[in-house]
């Protein structure tokens, strides 16, 4: 499962840094969808076992 959890570590990262860009930036929008995508993929880490940082 090493690739797997790469890979989720991988976007929630790139979406963390999307997320803070759209926030500063005033893009309400993208933030919303960056904090959807965020939860998915942390609510998928948690259902296979992934260990992520709050």
């Amino acid at each position: 499962m090493g690739e797997f959890t790469t890979t989720i570590e991988h976007r929630l990262d790139q979406a963390y840094k999307g997320l803070q860009e759209a926030r500063t930036s005033g893009d309400d929008f993208l933030a919303d969808t960056l904090t959807a995508e965020i939860e998915d993929l942390r609510r998928i880490a948690v259902d296979n076992g992934v260990a992520i940082q709050p």
